[in-house]
C-alpha cells in the first residue's frame, strides 16, 4: 500500500477489540514515525505507554481533574494509550509552537503507522488534559504538555465502516493575494 492509499484509507477507530501491539511493535512504529520535520531536530516530544491497570489510574485523575466522584471510564476503551507529550526545549530558532507542531507530527504519523498496520486509532484529547492531577500522572515535567492520547486496539469487524467526505482541495489552496 503506498503512502497516498494508506493516508485515504485512515479512519478514526471509536470502538476497538481488546488485542493491542507489543512493545517491540510500537517501537518499530514509534522509531519511524519521529522521522517527522522537526526544526533542528530537537525531538520535543515523548509518548507514554499505559496499558492495564495504568488506564484505571488514568480514570481517576480525569475524575479528579472534573471533580466527578466516580472514575472516568473512558481510559478503558482501548487496551493500548498512547500519551503524546511535548517536550519543550530551549531553542533561540525553535518557537514553542513549532516543538508543539513536531510532537503533534509524530502523533499523527504514527497514528496513520499503526493504521496501516492493522490497528485501530483514534486520537482523544480534552480539557483536562492541561490539568494538574492529569499532568501529574504523567510525570509532566515543567517544560511539558499533554497533547491527548491515541487510543489503539484491535479492528473490530465493521460492517458500516465510516468514512469521512474526501477533501475538496480547491476549497483550501490559495494564491497569493494579486497574484
Amino acid at each position: 500500500m503506498s503512502a497516498l492509499d494508506a493516508v485515504r484509507a485512515r479512519r478514526s477507530w471509536s470502538k476497538v477489540t481488546d488485542t493491542a501491539p507489543t512493545r517491540a511493535e510500537l517501537e518499530t512504529l514509534v522509531s519511524a514515525a519521529g522521522r517527522v520535520a522537526d526544526h533542528s531536530s530537537l525531538r520535543p516530544w515523548r509518548l507514554i505507554e499505559l496499558r492495564g491497570a495504568d488506564r484505571e489510574h488514568l480514570g481517576a485523575a480525569i475524575a479528579q481533574a472534573q471533580s466527578d466522584r466516580h472514575p472516568s471510564s473512558k481510559p478503558l476503551r482501548a487496551p493500548l494509550l498512547i500519551a503524546v507529550v511535548v517536550s519543550l526545549k530551549k531553542s533561540d530558532k525553535v518557537p514553542a509552537w513549532e516543538q508543539e507542531a513536531a510532537a503533534a507530527g509524530v502523533a499523527h504519523t504514527l497514528s496513520l503507522l499503526l493504521d496501516e498496520a492493522g490497528w485501530g486509532v483514534i486520537w482523544r484529547t480534552g480539557g483536562y488534559t492541561r490539568s494538574e492531577p492529569v499532568a501529574k500522572l504523567h510525570g509532566l515535567k515543567k517544560r511539558e504538555r499533554l497533547l491527548g492520547w491515541l487510543y489503539v486496539g484491535g479492528k473490530p469487524d465493521d460492517k458500516h465502516p465510516g468514512r469521512r467526505a474526501a477533501v475538496d482541495a480547491r476549497h483550501h489552496i490559495t494564491r497569493l493575494p494579486g497574484s
